[in-house]
């Protein structure tokens, strides 16, 4: 579905129910902005479509990407400031916000010690592998391109990636989204499960003034001096990602709750929100642990590299999709092949000689041995004057019999969601086309365009970090005005 909600007139809300902010979708941006809402002294009505608080954030390994100098970068001896936290983000920007990232850079650290006072202590310790997620209760490490070229010539790197204290690679966000809403329940904030918004309602100037919702068969009014759209992405609605992200297509496995089907980005747009960026997706397939495979190289069916193999892994993936039917190839040699620990990324065959490998993958030999030598003769000398990978990813793969894994769409398992959305502020107020502001109304979380504005420059942590912290801005700003 892509049709936009109808609007209804203020009239509609004559005999309604009355509150100050209400907030649709109980995921972290949404309970956040209620929370920050609630304490800003507004009453508080927040509704969530599921039986359940949580939404897609539950699914997250729960990765906070913060910075600026939080408490478990200085307890692990990394020097971090929000200067070179707002240079990074910059240069991996495509159209930087610059005011929502400054924003964001210079509140990292205050945001860090609120996330801890829902109840919580990120471990005070740091993952030196390269890994997607930290695979035990570790608090920090690398989850971006902070040290790949040109970014590392920009602002010395440091590690963002703040994991809650949970091990594995799933779900470690629900342990904050179960204090975020023993907190909501503490303040008193009014929840209503199983009950969505179907439709915004408008004054005679446009301004947001209520909305609609359902609740099974039973149907409501409420009227509102502001309300918070976080009700998610559109992944999971097949007619919107036709329109705006074909790549997240029949090929992938989409991330996402049942209730990312874009209805909150569709209310937005129906009072007259501008939405950007909603042909971006996020889109991976890590090959990645272990590590050692990392120092080997990645290669097209021209026999020619296109990316550093060192990248963040939606940054490897964003190349790998513009290659040539889309597809890629991972080589190492017997010295560094080994099974990935996820398996994303299937291995395809061993070969003894160079041209057997080849042969057997489709490429043009004289090219590919061409590639490989070249790549081999500047790795043992540590350097990689085509790609800048970092010397301790390189190491020459001349050792015979090689293999190879599939990094090609429709092989590998790719995985993906959506980045695009509502237009907002830095407070996260809607905002139309012209850059005025759609009085009343507020987006945050996947429901709004952010700072992570595509793969290529994605940080695993983002859609956590600056949906909990925007969402916060959001909720203040819905309460009080400023």
């Amino acid at each position: 579905m892509t049709a936009l909600p109808e609007v209804f007139d203020a009239a509609v809300l004559a005999d309604a129910e009355s509150y100050d902010v209400v907030v649709v979708g109980f995921g972290i941006a949404g309970g956040c902005a209620a929370l920050e809402a609630a304490r800003a002294g507004a009453r508080v009505l927040l509704l969530e479509r599921a039986a359940v608080h949580g939404g897609t954030t539950c699914m997250a390994g729960g990765h906070f990407y913060l910075g600026g100098g939080t408490a478990v970068q200085e307890a692990t001896g990394h020097r971090d400031s929000p200067q070179a936290m707002y240079d990074f983000l910059v240069s991996t920007s495509r159209d930087p916000d610059r005011a929502k990232i400054r924003a964001y850079c210079e509140g990292s650290v205050a945001h860090f010690d609120w996330l801890e006072a829902l109840g919580f202590a990120f471990e005070r310790s740091y993952f030196s592998g390269k890994a997607v997620i930290q695979p035990g209760t570790e608090g920090l490490m690398f989850t971006g391109n902070e040290k790949v070229w040109p970014h590392i010539a920009v602002t010395p790197p440091a590690p963002r990636g703040h994991k809650v204290p949970v091990p594995g690679d799933t779900q470690g966000a629900k342990l904050v989204m179960d204090l975020l809403r023993d907190r909501v329940e503490d303040i008193g904030i009014e929840v209503r499960y199983e009950t969505g918004a179907t439709n915004l309602v408008t004054d005679g100037d446009g301004a947001v003034v209520g909305l609609a919702w359902r609740r099974f068969q039973t149907t409501g009014l409420v009227r509102a001096s502001a309300v918070v759209l976080a009700a998610g992405g559109f992944v999971m609605n097949p007619e919107m990602v036709a329109a705006h992200t074909p790549a997240l297509g029949a090929k992938l496995f989409t991330l996402g709750s049942t209730h990312d089907d874009g209805l909150g980005i569709r209310l937005g747009a129906s009072v007259g929100a501008a939405l950007e960026r909603m042909d971006e997706p996020f889109i991976t397939a890590p090959f990645y642990p272990p590590s050692l495979l990392v120092k080997g190289l990645i290669v097209n069916k021209d026999g020619q590299r296109f990316v550093a193999e060192d990248s963040y892994h939606a940054r490897t993936s964003y190349h790998v999709l513009r290659q040539r039917d889309s597809a890629a190839y991972l080589v190492v040699d017997s010295n560094h092949a080994e099974r990935p620990a996820m398996p994303l990324v299937p291995f395809i065959d061993g070969w003894e000689t160079v041209e057997e490998m080849a042969a057997g993958l489709g490429l043009p030999v004289d090219a590919f041995r061409s590639t490989l030598d070249r790549y081999n003769a500047h790795a043992a000398r540590g350097e990689d004057p085509d790609f800048h990978k970092q010397p301790e990813w390189l190491a020459p793969q001349d050792s015979g019999p090689w293999a190879a894994y599939d990094l090609s769409l429709g092989k590998a398992l790719y995985a993906g969601f959506t980045l695009g959305g509502i237009s907002t502020t830095v407070d996260g107020q809607a905002r139309r086309a012209d850059g005025s502001a759609v009085r009343g109304l507020y987006a945050a979380g996947a429901c709004a365009s952010g700072i992570a504005q595509d793969g290529q420059g994605y940080c695993s942590g983002l859609q956590l970090g600056e949906g909990s912290f925007f969402g916060r801005r959001a909720g203040r700003h819905a309460a009080t005005g400023a």
